[in-house]
Parts: structure tokens; C-alpha cells; sequence
């Protein structure tokens, strides 16, 4: 028998095989066990999560012996041949390759026709957004009420692209991308069962690298066994796909929490030196940022599978920042992440990227007074804060306004040519004494990381004996204005002069 890759090997075969998908599993154990079972089902999710060995699964329900059933035996006869894709009654379609009119045509045709050995007789169209809009067209009727032994299973990764009355016909259901660590595990199981040793960190670098996907992860595995043979370690993983481990991740992330540019670019060309997928170490810088922040927010959350000793002096460089400014980061990262997906020279948008990240972590912000200003104020005397608003300005009686003085008698034009005597200029004012600072200048990002409770401002003095003041001397009285100043001549020009009158 020829050799069998693990994703072939390790397929599933009944519904306690699916993994990561339950929601999806217990409502079609559900439908079954209440003979609940629709007409048309549409599985939607990316790639390796699944749909294809659920539609199997599936058919192997509905038209096993004894049959529809969920304890079916995955070794009968039926079973294997729908598994092998060789089942008369489940016909397998790929709708890229078979994705015109007249195809589709026969297939409606071909319905009518009652099943061989089971129970239903199944359509499974895999890809089947592929299908033109007339194909589509001429499957609606069929769709809407096919003849009772006839199923219909779709499987797209763009259900956007089918026509939404085809989507209103099918029960949807949609496969997530299965998590790292459910791939993880199973990647452990399969290297039992064949006898590789597999070190964890490096089942934890392929799941990792598979994003979700299981097929993805178990040829990576093969490709694995290929290469190292019987023992698998993280550095083959990284050398072989061009990760980056988890240890780089994180001192790229202190580094760039410390502001220490010129490291961060240090270790970006060392990566990229060693063949490292720089789109995908932004990516995990990204994700480990955003870790940073939901536990910022959520003490109880995890280090998203970073050690813990390494996590542990994430939390503490990042303690100093609040939330908004590791927003910010993340979401320069994500127009850098945009800009690299394009970009022939990857390298250099990643290298500004940092440099951006890191003016935004130090550059501040009108919050940062805002808050520094509030911490402030809290420590100041309850008496001082309500001064302003407890004492409201006095009102000043109204009185009318008295009546007009009549104008003086012009004066003779000789006295118009005198020019007015300066006063003499005033003393200037004493100069104070330079007061000294009563504590250490601290910078705004050091105001801000103190403690709420820790005081702003600093201690006050201890109440000292003020010295004996000397006796007080009378103020001089204020020179009064004589009354007959209006008969002066220069004022007299300047009322005609200027049109004006005196007022009292």
C-alpha cells in the first residue's frame, strides 16, 4: 500500500473525531437523533477546519446501516466507501471545475433518480461560490423542494459570494478556526501514534504557524518527520517555515515597550538576515500587544502562550502605559501590517513601523495633563477648592446716571499750544528673591505612573514661628482732587477739542 499523509491518515470518522467544532457537531447529532434533518446544509469556515470530513461524517449518518443514526460504525461498507469518495448515493462535486449551466443542468436531471444502497441519495459541492450566477439560477427550483430523498451539502470559504437565495434555502453553519492549542494536542497524539518524539514547544510552533488549521498543521508535521526524522525540536520549526519563536517575540516587545529603537531595528535585521517571514513576526507582535492590553484591562487573562516568566516582565514594562497608548501601537501596527502585505521591500515598512510605535508610546498627550492636573488637585485644601465657588460676586447697586454738566466757555486759542507736563516715571518694582523648588521636577510619564494614592505635590513644611513683625506705619491718605480742576484752561480746550463733558 503507498505511503498516506497524516492529513489523509488522521481524517475524521465520526462526529468524536471533529475537534474545535462542537457548536456545529451537537446540533447535527441533535438533528439526527429528532429526525429534524433538512434538506440542504452550507458549511462555511477557512480552510483545514473541517467541512469536507463533516459532510462525510454526515453522509455516513444519514445512509449508514439502520441508518440515520449518530453511533454509526465508521467499517461498514457504506461507510468506507463514502469516506473514499467512491459511494454511489454521495456524489462528490467540485464546484470550481464544474461550475456551469449545463452542468448543473444534469444534476437536476439526475435527482429524480432513487438512491442504490442507502437511504439518500447526497450532493456535496465543495466550493460552491465557484458557481455562476445562471447555475445558481437553475438550481434554485430543485433546491427549494428536492424530492425526499435527496440531501444537498454545501462547503464554501467566501459565502458572500453566493447568491443570497441560495443562502436562505440551506441551514449555515460555520466552522471556526480551530485553536492552537486543540491542534497542538492533537499534533501530540499523532506523534505517539507513530512513534516521533515531539517536543511541546515545537507542537505549539506548528499549531501556531497553521492559524487555525488543522490540515495545515499535520502536513507541516509530515513535512516535519521528512526532514529531522524521528525527533522534532522548536529550532527545526523555526528553521524549516521561518518562524519566529516566542523568546524573539517577546524581546522585540520589551524592547519596544523600553523605547530602545535602534535594538528593536537591531534585532528586525537580524530576523530578516536569517530568512525569518517578517509579515509574520509583525503578526505576533501584534497579537502579544494585544495580550498586553485585554490584561491591562482583565488581570485574569492569559500570556497567549507565552512562558511564564516571560510574560511576567511583559506585564511589568508595560504597567508604566495606559490602555489608549498600547491601542495606538497596535493600531500603527495595523496600518504597517496593510502596507506590508504589498510591499516588495517588507523590511523597511516594518523598520518605520517601529519607529512610529515608539514616538507614540513617548509622546504626550493632552490626557496625561489632564491626569497629572486631577491627581493633583485632589491633595489640595477642601477650603481652597470651593473658595471660587462658594463666594459669589458681590452685586453693585444700580443708580441712574446723574445729569449732564453744562459746557464751559471755550478758552482763548493762546492756551491750546501748551503742552501738558509729563509725570515723572515710577520707581521700579523690587526685584524678589529666586524661590527654591520644594521638591525634585519630575516628568509628565513619571507623574502619570505613580501611584493614585501617592501625593502630586510635595510634603508641606512644618508650621515654624513666624518672626515679630514691626509696627505697622499709617498709609499715607490718598490725595484729594480739587474740585475747581474742571476751570483749569487745558482741560477746558480738551472738552472742545474733543467735543467732550464732564461727568460726576
Amino acid at each position: 500500500m503507498s505511503y498516506q499523509v497524516f492529513a489523509r491518515k488522521y481524517r475524521p470518522r465520526t462526529f468524536d473525531d471533529v475537534l474545535g467544532q462542537e457548536h456545529v457537531v451537537r446540533t447535527l447529532r441533535n438533528a439526527i437523533s429528532q429526525q429534524r434533518l433538512a434538506h440542504a446544509y452550507l458549511f462555511v469556515g477557512p480552510r483545514g477546519t473541517g467541512k469536507t470530513s463533516t459532510a462525510r461524517i454526515l453522509a455516513k449518518a444519514l445512509n449508514c446501516p439502520g441508518g440515520p443514526k449518530i453511533d454509526f460504525n465508521p467499517d461498514d461498507d457504506v461507510c468506507i466507501e463514502i469516506a473514499e469518495g467512491r459511494s454511489l448515493d454521495v456524489l462528490e462535486i467540485d464546484g470550481a471545475s464544474n461550475n456551469s449551466v449545463d452542468q448543473i443542468r444534469e444534476l437536476r436531471d439526475s435527482v429524480r433518480f432513487a438512491p442504490t444502497r442507502g437511504q439518500f441519495k447526497i450532493y456535496y459541492i465543495d466550493e460552491v461560490h465557484m458557481l455562476s450566477n445562471a447555475a445558481f439560477n437553475a438550481l434554485l427550483k430543485t433546491l427549494e423542494e428536492p424530492p425526499p430523498h435527496v440531501k444537498f451539502i454545501f462547503a464554501t470559504t467566501e459565502p458572500n459570494k453566493i447568491l443570497p437565495t441560495i443562502l436562505s434555502r440551506c441551514q449555515r453553519f460555520d466552522l471556526r478556526p480551530i485553536p492552537t492549542e486543540t491542534i497542538a494536542a492533537h499534533l501530540q497524539h499523532i506523534a505517539t501514534e507513530e512513534g516521533i518524539t515531539l517536543d511541546p514547544a515545537a507542537a505549539w510552533a506548528i499549531a501556531k504557524g497553521a492559524d487555525g488549521g488543522m490540515r495545515d498543521a499535520q502536513s507541516m508535521l509530515d513535512q516535519l518527520v521528512a526532514f529531522c526524522g524521528d525527533a522534532i525540536t522548536e529550532a527545526n520549526v523555526l528553521d524549516v517555515f521561518g518562524f519566529t519563536s516566542r523568546e524573539k517575540v517577546a524581546k522585540l516587545t520589551t524592547t519596544l515597550l523600553a523605547r530602545d529603537t535602534p535594538a528593536a531595528l537591531a534585532l528586525i535585521h537580524k530576523e530578516a538576515e536569517t530568512g525569518r517571514d517578517l509579515s509574520q513576526l509583525l503578526g505576533e507582535l501584534i497579537g502579544c500587544l494585544r495580550g498586553l492590553l485585554v490584561a491591562k484591562l482583565d488581570p485574569s487573562a492569559d500570556g497567549e502562550g507565552i512562558p511564564e516568566h516571560l510574560w511576567a516582565e511583559l506585564l511589568q514594562a508595560v504597567a508604566k502605559y495606559q490602555p489608549d497608548r498600547i491601542l495606538s501601537t497596535i493600531d500603527a501596527f495595523a496600518d504597517t501590517e496593510g502596507r506590508m502585505k504589498w510591499a516588495t521591500n517588507k523590511r523597511l515598512h516594518f523598520e518605520l513601523g517601529i519607529i512610529r510605535a515608539t514616538q507614540t508610546l513617548g509622546e504626550l498627550r493632552i490626557t496625561d495633563v489632564i491626569t497629572v492636573l486631577t491627581r493633583g488637585a485632589e491633595f489640595l485644601p477642601a477650603s481652597g477648592r470651593a473658595e471660587t465657588t462658594t463666594n459669589p460676586p458681590a452685586q453693585q447697586p444700580t443708580e441712574p446716571p446723574p445729569p449732564p454738566a453744562p459746557a464751559p466757555p471755550a478758552p482763548p486759542p493762546a492756551l491750546l499750544a501748551a503742552p501738558p507736563a509729563e509725570p515723572p516715571p515710577p520707581p521700579p518694582p523690587p526685584v524678589a528673591p529666586e524661590a527654591e523648588p520644594a521638591g525634585p521636577v519630575l516628568s509628565i510619564e513619571e507623574l502619570i505612573a505613580r501611584a493614585p494614592d501617592e501625593p502630586i505635590l510635595p510634603p508641606e513644611a512644618p508650621p515654624t514661628t513666624p518672626p515679630p513683625s514691626p509696627e505697622p506705619t499709617p498709609a499715607p491718605a490718598p490725595p484729594t482732587l480739587d474740585e475747581t480742576f474742571h476751570q483749569d484752561p487745558l482741560v477746558q480746550a480738551a472738552l472742545v477739542k474733543f467735543e467732550g463733558k464732564l461727568v460726576n
